[in-house]
């Protein structure tokens, strides 16, 4: 399996790999320290694969957002993981579902 990564370039945070429970862990804390700024774009263009972890990754970097007082916009989201959002009606909490 491909290692899950993020980088950031030009200020847009790039997540590659797949968001699934046995990759989605290290990512939680590890986004804490890379989101700057008010305002935070994530591109998940490279998610190569997703599961219900994916979505619970995505509401907690919400919700660390919006503790630190940042906005976050999910882009280019696949569409396993778009109709994962919609299943778990959760899409009003992601910005970009």
């Amino acid at each position: 399996m491909t290692p899950t990564s993020i980088e950031i370039l030009d200020g847009l945070v790039r997540v590659r790999g797949p968001l699934t429970l046995t990759t989605v862990e290290p990512l939680l804390g590890d986004a804490k320290h890379r989101f700057d700024g008010p305002e935070v774009r994530v591109d998940l263009s490279a998610v190569t694969e997703a599961d219900s972890a994916a979505v619970a990754l995505l509401l907690a970097w919400m919700r660390d957002a919006t503790v630190g007082g940042r906005r976050v916009r999910f882009d280019n989201l696949p569409a396993n993981l778009k109709s994962l959002i919609k299943l778990y009606d959760v899409g009003e909490f992601i910005p970009g579902a």
